[in-house]
């Protein structure tokens, strides 16, 4: 009786813990970077306090295989642990590409294209050209095109373009093999409004909760998970104030899962998803970061940094493509807003205080309306 006992015991905490093991990145998902740094730390958890199990040389090429908001969990050789994401690059098979960011980086030459219209076209020139899950041939191939096939590009980056396949797929492919439709240069386009914010379903998803504490502040210990809800219930006031409807993934401190997160936008088919986290680095940095998956995640995106980037008590360092599962997998159009970096002294300080909290909220709120008004 007593073996029976231990051993149902024994299957219960194995399935607790299962329950509680955070997604990893899948195999086909991983992907090689290389260090740039002197000497990089590897660390037993996705923290700045977390213990230091080892180093890394620069120049280094590493395995990723994980990520958590600005750290990288990597496996070079025997070794495995967390690194800090902006020390890293994606390995591109192009020499001297520049076409793959860290996460955490700003984007640089990205171009939305005025024709995300089914009047703007190009043609594939390749035999055979794969279709990519972002941009770059690190990113897992979700599909192939032949030559002479039309699709519709909708957004540039740094010699990748991603399109949409005349059965609505959309990925991305090297732009070196689609040919006209549309230029490299081609100017952003402003749309003019014709909409507005009221009777807007927007969810709100305050980033971590519960046993997931986040981000730590460095110099006041301050929890990146109650940051994430304090800033998130004043979006949700500015929201109501003016007339959208909005619903939060969390209103308590708690653990939600991933895949949670985006069913509630899913299921009740919102009209717009932001999550709201602050950061952390052990690089000297400081500012916001505005997170955008898709074409029309980089609409919301832009129309939220806009608003950010005209002073709310820190810089913007702009727009970047983030490859995130509240981002990657939800069918509403989503952004994810990075508040501030808490490994800093002086963000922390600011961002701690609820003046700086509300003065990012109302800019969020005002972000999104300006969105709904394009």
């Amino acid at each position: 009786m007593k073996k029976v006992i231990g051993i149902a015991v024994c299957i219960a905490y194995i399935i607790g813990m299962l329950e509680l093991q955070p997604a990893t990145v899948n195999a086909k998902e991983a992907y090689t970077a290389k260090i740039y740094a002197n000497s990089l730390n590897v660390r037993s958890e996705p923290a700045a306090n977390a213990a230091v199990t080892g180093s890394l040389k620069n120049g280094t090429i590493v395995t990723v295989t994980d990520e958590k908001h600005g750290w990288m969990k990597v496996q070079a050789g025997r070794s495995s642990g967390w690194v800090a994401g902006y020390y890293l690059k994606r390995v591109s098979s192009s020499a001297g590409s520049t076409g793959s960011t860290s996460t955490g980086s700003p984007i640089v030459n990205v171009n939305h294209f005025t024709g995300g219209n089914k009047s703007t076209k190009a043609t594939v020139i390749a035999d055979s050209l794969r279709i990519r899950r972002g941009p770059g041939t690190t990113y897992s191939v979700q599909g192939s095109l032949k030559a002479g096939d039309s699709i519709t590009p909708l957004l540039s980056q740094n010699g990748w373009i991603r399109i949409r396949t005349n059965s609505g797929e959309v990925g991305w492919v090297a732009a070196q093999y689609i040919r006209s439709g549309f230029s490299q240069g081609t100017a952003i386009h402003s749309v003019k409004s014709s909409g507005s914010i009221r009777g807007k379903l927007i969810v709100i998803d305050p980033g971590h909760g519960g046993s997931d504490p986040g981000m730590l502040g460095t110099t006041h210990n301050t929890m990146e998970k109650d940051l994430n809800l304090q800033t998130a219930l004043y979006v949700r006031d500015y929201l109501l104030a003016r007339g959208a409807r909005v619903e939060m993934t969390r209103t308590t401190d708690r653990k939600v899962a991933l895949s949670r997160r985006v069913g509630v936008s899913e299921s009740l088919n919102a009209d717009a998803f932001v999550s709201i986290h602050y950061n952390s680095s052990p690089k000297k940095v400081s500012g916001l970061l505005t997170f955008y998956h898709s074409e029309t995640d980089l609409l919301l995106a832009r129309a939220i940094e806009t608003r950010l980037g005209q002073g709310v008590g820190l810089k913007s360092n702009g727009l970047s493509f983030g490859d995130y599962h509240i981002l990657r997998e939800n069918s509403t159009t989503a952004a994810l807003i990075e508040l501030g970096f808490l490994s800093n002294p002086k963000d922390e300080a600011i961002v701690r205080k609820s003046s700086y909290q509300k003065k990012a909220a109302k800019a969020i709120a005002v972000g999104l309306a300006d969105y709904f008004k394009r």
